[in-house]
């Protein structure tokens, strides 16, 4: 929206209000580099009819840490809580209903690319409570399984190192290729097979 880039605060909070969805979503946007989107403008955008304006609104919360994305995660569309999940993730604290709820959507979604969403948050998050819900993901779909090996950075002990080392020798390249990289980084060995020749 090029009210954004010329500083046009009126006409971009008058298409926030407006009927075409795309509208209030580029406004979301475009509010966002003025610098004047304002928590409760996401709050509001939250509960908008358009799967596409939640989904905009969900994704600047990332850097909005006032604005909570617990009630996102539970958002009919699927898109919409996978964005949350991400936000949920970059925001510096997390609270608890957020935390158990990606706990709960990482194990429990129907669908992968809401898992893998929230098995990244919570490594991004790196509290021990996750920890479970992550090596649970190590045995989902590859690139769920790839997404905890990443999310396996912040920890350590044996639980880790029997992950780290099943996911080196693991069918997929992709999530062999993950574990090669963390496991420099966690004292495991790699000098066994990893399968990548």
């Amino acid at each position: 929206m090029i009210a954004g880039h010329e500083g046009n605060q009126t006409v971009a909070r008058a298409a926030l209000l407006g009927v075409d969805p795309v509208a209030r979503q580029l406004a979301l946007g475009a509010l966002e580099r003025m610098d004047a989107l304002t928590d409760d403008d996401l709050r509001l955008a939250f509960t908008d009819d358009a799967a596409m304006v939640r989904h905009r609104a969900v994704t600047l919360a990332a850097v909005h840490r006032g604005v909570s994305v617990v009630g996102m995660l539970r958002d009919p569309d699927p898109t919409v809580i996978e964005a949350a999940a991400w936000a949920a993730g970059e925001q510096e604290d997390v609270e608890d209903d957020v935390f158990v709820q990606l706990c709960a959507l990482g194990t429990g979604s129907g669908d992968p690319l809401v898992r893998e969403a929230a098995v990244a948050a919570l490594g991004a998050i790196g509290d021990e409570r996750g920890l479970t819900v992550i090596l649970h993901a190590c045995a989902d779909k590859p690139n769920i399984r790839r997404r905890a090996v990443l999310a396996l950075a912040p920890f350590s002990g044996p639980k880790v190192d029997a992950a780290l080392a099943a996911a080196l020798i693991d069918r997929d390249w992709q999530v062999r290729q993950a574990a090669e990289d963390l496991a420099p980084h966690m004292d495991i060995d790699v000098a066994g097979d990893s399968g990548n020749s």
